[in-house]
């Protein structure tokens, strides 16, 4: 194995995929089973004037993205996955969760049509 610039960012997708997927999975079960919806729907630090409307999508992208996250783990340490498979799945999940939650907090904050503010 020829170490050079592609390993690396290789090993560092493949590392970066722990850590993410454990703060995925705890988002989700403070929001579900704590209640706690201090990270729901956040812009700029700050949550929506009502967090608990958005926490059941918010749920739903913590838990997707963390379970797609530990379930690439898995395929990529029993071998299961091939190299562009997992890269594939890792990269779109990071992605899509990305731009999942910052189109939940755009509409907490700011609401769809009429350019008014969500209530």
């Amino acid at each position: 194995m020829i170490f050079d610039i592609s390993t690396a960012l290789t090993w560092i997708l493949f590392l970066a995929l722990f850590p993410m997927s454990f703060i995925w999975l705890r988002r989700a079960w403070r929001i579900l089973a704590k209640r706690d919806y201090s990270e729901v729907a956040l812009r700029h630090g700050e949550s929506p004037p009502n967090p608990e409307r958005y926490a059941m999508k918010a749920f739903t992208i913590n838990l997707l993205g963390g379970l797609l996250a530990t379930m690439t783990i898995i395929g990529v340490v029993t071998a299961y996955f091939d190299f562009k498979t997992w890269n594939m799945i890792a990269g779109m999940t990071i992605w899509c969760k990305i731009f999942a939650d910052f189109a939940v907090s755009r509409h907490a904050h700011w609401g769809l049509g009429r350019g008014g503010k969500a209530s």
